[in-house]
Order: C-alpha cells, then structure tokens, then sequence
C-alpha cells in the first residue's frame, strides 16, 4: 500500500515515515500543501494524509482541489485544532476521517486500515498465489512449511505483484509505486530487487517467480 503523509513539522513527518515503512507501507512524505497537491494529483496513492497547517497552501485548500478535480481515494486531516467547526469543515470538504494533534501512532494505523476498508480497495493482510503466501503484517513469504523474511524493498515488491497478479508492471512503474516518483535511484536497482526477490522464492522452492516480459516488465508466475 502507498501513502502519502503531508505535514510541515519535519521531526513529526520523519517518525510518521518512518513508523508507516516499518508497517509495510510505501511512503512520500512533503512539507507543504502545494506539494501535497502535486504529489496527490500525479501519483497513485492508496490514501492520502494531510496536515491543515501548512505554508504555501492549508490542507483544506488541498482538500478542496482534489476533490473538485475528481479525486476519490481516501483522505485523512491531521490538525492541532480539535474545535468542533473545524473538524466539520474539513468533513465538510471531502475527508474521509480526522485526527486531532496529538494522537497515537497505532491509533493513526488503525484509522488508516479502516479507510482502505471502507473504500473498497483493502485487501486480506494474507495474500494467496499458487503456493505462495504472503503475510503482510509480518513481510514474511511462505510455500508449505518453508519461509524466508523479505527486506522491506522486497515486499513491497512482492505485494504490488500479489496484490495485481494478472498485471504486467514496467520497470518504471515498478520505480515510481515501490521507490517514488521522484526518487534519484538508479533504473538497475529495480533488477537488482527482482533478482533478489527470485532468490528468496527460490530458496523456499515456491513454484511462484517473477517473470520477465520482454518489452513489457515483470509479473508473477506460477510454473505449475
């Protein structure tokens, strides 16, 4: 799952970055709203999070325009203001949820679950294809009674793929959903992980691989 964190107070974006990475997620972070739309408006984001006060533009502004441009995927507000007119402004603009300043982050997690869950797009924490299991609570692969721990990459990795079986992702897409958009990592980092991943499937001996489709990308195959 990728999210996208807008908030301008750098300390608190880094831990929620960090905690959301720990959690399985695929997270952008930004520090202020005209980012936060950009980024919203350009990639493909399972939910958005918005902190209200920021510079260059408030989250209810963002708010505002993505949903006036058709946004429908699930946003939550963050704010310091916990008065009653403010949480119904920003209901009123198109959020989803909202949590006061300060929460807690297992709390913000919860929220988060729900939101996938309601809007149609959560899936079960256990992914099925062929003989290969994925938790992804635990970023564990299983095949019978063998399992091998992925590094955070390689999940992320294997659970855009388990989640999308049928889909053949390019290489650049696998970039921009796995390692973001902007990203200043290399093209041949994505091969790396696909070798890495196709290891790790083997050593379980999963009939499961990541198959390369020429001219196209990689999708999951299962050889049996």
């Amino acid at each position: 799952m990728k999210l996208l964190i807008a908030e301008d107070e750098l300390d608190l974006a880094e831990a929620l970055e960090a905690f959301f990475t720990k959690n399985q997620f695929t997270v952008d972070a930004v520090h202020d709203g005209r980012d936060a739309y950009d980024y919203a408006s350009t990639g493909e984001y399972d939910v958005v999070i918005l902190d209200v006060m920021m510079p260059k533009m408030n989250g209810i502004e963002v708010l505002k325009r993505l949903r006036a441009d058709g946004y429908a995927k699930p946003v939550m507000m963050l704010t310091a203001k916990a008065q009653t007119e403010d949480r119904v402004e920003g209901l009123d603009a198109g959020a989803d949820d909202y949590l006061p300043k300060p929460f807690a982050a297992p709390e913000l997690l919860s929220r988060v679950r729900a939101l996938l869950r309601r809007s149609g797009d959560y899936t079960p924490s256990v992914l099925k294809f062929g003989d290969l299991t994925l938790d992804t609570n635990a970023g564990v692969a299983t095949c019978e009674d063998r399992s091998v721990r992925l590094s955070g990459t390689e999940f992320q990795l294997l659970e855009l793929l388990m989640r999308s079986p049928k889909v053949v992702f390019s290489a650049d897409k696998l970039m921009e959903r796995v390692w973001g958009w902007d990203s200043e990592a290399e093209i041949n980092v994505v091969w790396v992980h696909i070798s890495n991943l196709r290891k790790k499937l083997k050593s379980i001996s999963s009939s499961v691989t990541v198959k390369a489709v020429r001219g196209m990308g990689y999708m999951l195959e299962d050889a049996k």
